[in-house]
């Protein structure tokens, strides 16, 4: 997983996706680097428009949890989905990385 933050990183800051950047940041972040996994990541990379996966990845809303001394009809309310869009959701996600 610290790979493709690692990624992302790179993509935020509008550097380049290659082998040497990806070490350095985990390098930097204390961790071991598994040469194999890099390249992996650079080669599936190769192809991909970024920025649009992350438009188009699925968010999940979450659900609050029930009070814990509430009354039937308060559990009732804290157990419904909020009524957020999937578009304001991914308007979120993309505010995150861009």
């Amino acid at each position: 997983m610290e790979y493709v933050y690692a990624a992302l990183l790179l993509h935020k800051e509008k550097k380049e996706i290659n082998e040497a950047n990806i070490s350095s940041i985990i390098k930097a972040s204390g961790a071991t680097v598994n040469e194999a996994q890099v390249k992996a990541l650079v080669s599936a990379l190769a192809d991909v428009n970024i920025e649009e996966a992350i438009k188009a990845a699925p968010v999940a809303v979450a659900v609050a949890a029930a009070p814990a001394s509430g009354t039937k009809e308060d559990k009732k309310e804290a157990e419904v989905p909020s009524a957020k869009t999937e578009e304001q959701a991914m308007e979120g996600l993309s505010a995150l990385f861009g």
